[in-house]
């Protein structure tokens, strides 16, 4: 018999005989950090390195079973199996709704628990099957040639902390229908730590160069707000080097996040991220910014971070017996570890679980661009389908995805339309964009205009410009489908198109969402959650980190269509517009004047408010600061309060003698913008004297 056969004979045979064992953590009875202490007193220093790498091994004597710690759950479940799979978090964002959004993942942590004690129920351990989830993505989407912009949530800081902290709350603090809400339902994750979007093709040796201010008004700030605002596990360090130094071992990042927001949650590498640091590689290009593993090992974890995703346990211990991590830090590293690890898995193994419904959340994501009055389509209206998205079944899923019982292509979903012949009603359905094939992480694609997942050139690629243009010349009436999960430079095909909606990669049921919009079923389109440029000329160099001239926050010339626009089937207006400085809040009235689809089950729209800071000329043009979704339903009034209030976070300034952000002087003015997109044409000023909350 093969030795490592016998070996996990005799691991099983200890670990039965050890779940036969009480042992005091066992006990949970007894304050969690005092089990913690306990079974760090009783572990071994090559015990404790055990834990502080993503698979930890069983360990027999003291009753603690193996553990991964790396999962996925990004829009769903990942890769582990049958699961829910969701709109990619660009398309969530576009909701504008960070209820939803949390509904979502209150609903992916219940699927997930399910998921986890059938794991345990067969005796999973493996990678997939643990509560600690690498999610949400929270880097700021600045350049649409980023292939992995797809997994964020925009482009906007405002936005990206709302949406992030609604998957925060949602996967950590799941509401149980039968249980009422579950304590620690599973353990988020922040990434990538921090200022980390593309290239993807040389992300393994790229170093950010960022401002002081861009890293503090950009870049840090959904970071800050949800670590301050939730109790979020872990937070994960990216491949990048930032300023020089990559960002597993940069002191300045771990001090901003350890002293300054005093973090004290796990802090995880990327997966292998340490060992671009050190190894000398012919093949991949890479840091090597440390003559060895044991250097990097000891800048890591001599300092802030506790848990590697990765293979560097014999590192880590030669980092030690060089000195460069003390058994101290090991104990420090280890008790954070323990104490996720146990809140999360533990509370799962005493609740019930409920299965819960996928909200319905695919509509209110996808954005309608234009519509020169073909939509909403007529119920007998014969349809030609055509473009490369039309039966794609993968494309809906994107990313970091699971595997859905069942996908709803929008073939499928629109082929009882589908004309007979090419002379049948005129209306063309051209479902184009892109898919996930050609964008996402590090991929081995070079085709014309994508690189290594990013794109090199943002416009539609030019087989579907010129299908586009000759079925227009054909007298057709053209619907634009865009599948994306970026933006597109539409400015070649605007003009041939009578409709566009961004339908990005929308999910399962992304063919029901569709059909339900062009039809007039629904009227609950998104808004756009990052900038539609005309051109790839209207975008700096992708590998400056700067953000003049990125985003609506920091133009330099006119988009196509502008972060926040959305149209809809329904006007809307708003009444009685009041903004308080005492309170900081805007409330007014929204109605919904009139409609095009009154039987349609739902409409939806989304007030935003800017900020304007009049006094700084280095601040952005504007920034988002509040924002409140409105559903109107069928039978209810179609006039509704609202109310947003504003947080002074959202209003602080930075200051270059500090190199900080900080609260305004009492008497600071500024102009606050309300309405609908961020376009000027699309808002109302109201002056906001600011005053000090002290």
């Amino acid at each position: 018999m093969k030795k490592h056969i016998i070996v996990a004979i005799l691991v099983a045979m200890l670990c039965r005989l050890a779940a036969a064992q009480t042992f005091p953590w066992q006990d949970t009875l007894k304050p969690l950090d005092q089990r913690v202490e306990w079974l760090i007193q009783n572990l071994t220093l090559d015990e404790k390195l055990s834990l502080m790498v993503h698979q930890n091994p069983a360990i027999p004597r003291v009753g603690l079973p193996a553990y991964s710690w790396w999962n996925e759950a990004l829009h769903g479940v990942g890769r582990a199996g049958y699961a829910t799979v969701y709109p990619m978090p660009i398309a969530l964002a576009a909701t504008f709704d960070p209820q939803l959004v949390r509904n979502v993942f209150n609903n992916v942590a219940l699927e997930a628990r399910l998921k986890y004690r059938e794991a345990q129920d067969t005796g999973g351990t493996g990678d997939y099957t643990g509560l600690t989830f690498f999610t949400p993505n929270i880097n700021i989407f600045r350049d649409p040639r980023w292939g992995r912009g797809m997994e964020t949530y925009g482009e906007d800081p405002y936005l990206t902390a709302m949406m992030g902290l609604a998957c925060v709350n949602g996967l950590q603090h799941a509401y149980d229908h039968h249980d009422g809400p579950t304590g620690l339902s599973a353990a988020a994750c922040l990434k990538h730590f921090a200022v980390h979007s593309g290239p993807e093709g040389v992300r393994h040796e790229f170093d950010s160069r960022v401002s002081d201010r861009d890293l503090r008004t950009t870049y840090l700030p959904a970071f800050e707000y949800i670590i301050k605002n939730s109790d979020v596990q872990q937070v994960m360090c990216g491949y990048n080097r930032l300023n020089g130094e990559p960002c597993c071992t940069n002191r300045r990042l771990f001090d901003i996040l350890r002293n300054e927001w005093h973090y004290d949650g796990i802090l995880v590498t990327d997966c292998w991220a340490l060992n671009d640091a050190y190894e000398r590689d012919t093949v991949i290009p890479r840091h090597r910014t440390h003559a060895t593993a044991a250097l990097a090992y000891g800048d890591a974890f001599g300092s802030e971070v506790d848990l590697e995703c990765g293979s560097g346990r014999p590192a880590l211990r030669e980092a030690m017996q060089q000195g460069l991590v003390p058994e101290s830090k090991v104990d420090e590293h280890v008790r954070r570890i323990l104490t996720t690890r146990l809140r999360a898995t533990e509370q799962s193994s005493r609740s019930a679980i409920a299965a819960a419904e996928p909200p319905d959340v695919a509509p209110a994501s996808m954005v309608l661009l234009k519509n020169d009055g073909v939509l909403p389509l007529n119920e007998g209206e014969h349809l030609r389908l055509e473009g490369p998205n039309v039966w794609d079944s993968l494309m809906p899923l994107g990313n970091y995805n699971g595997t859905p019982r069942h996908t709803v292509t929008i073939g499928e979903a629109l082929g009882r339309y589908q004309a007979l012949s090419a002379g049948d009603g005129k209306t063309l359905v051209y479902c184009g964009g892109l898919s996930p094939q050609l964008e996402g992480e590090e991929l081995p694609v070079e085709k014309e205009g994508f690189y290594k997942g990013d794109r090199t050139r943002i416009e539609l690629p030019r087989e579907q410009v010129e299908d586009i243009k000759s079925f227009k010349a054909q007298g057709y009436r053209v619907v634009l489908v865009l599948c994306t999960g970026s933006a597109i430079a539409l400015e070649e095909v605007i003009d041939d198109c009578d409709a566009v909606l961004v339908a990005w990669y929308g999910g399962q049921d992304m063919g029901t969402a569709v059909r339900q919009l062009l039809f007039g079923l629904r009227d609950d389109f998104g808004h756009l959650p990052v900038t539609f440029y005309r051109s790839t000329d209207q975008l700096p160099d992708f590998s400056d980190y700067s953000m003049q001239g990125r985003t609506y926050r920091y133009p330099a010339t006119e988009p196509l269509f502008p972060f926040g626009y959305g149209l809809s089937y329904s006007f809307y207006q708003l009444y009685e517009t009041a903004v308080s400085e005492a309170d900081f809040t805007v409330s007014g009235i929204i109605s919904q004047c009139n409609t095009d689809v009154p039987e349609a089950a739902s409409h939806r729209a989304a007030v935003q408010v800017y900020l304007k800071n009049d006094a700084d000329p280095d601040a952005p043009v504007k920034q988002l600061v509040g924002l409140c979704p409105v559903v109107f339903r069928k039978g209810e009034p179609t006039r509704k309060p609202f109310s947003i209030r504003l947080d002074p976070f959202w209003f602080r300034q930075y200051n270059p003698a500090t190199g900080r952000m900080e609260e305004p002087a009492d008497g600071t003015r500024f102009t606050l913008q309300v309405g609908f997109s961020s376009d000027d044409r699309d808002l109302f000023d109201y002056p906001f004297v600011y005053h000090n909350r002290k």
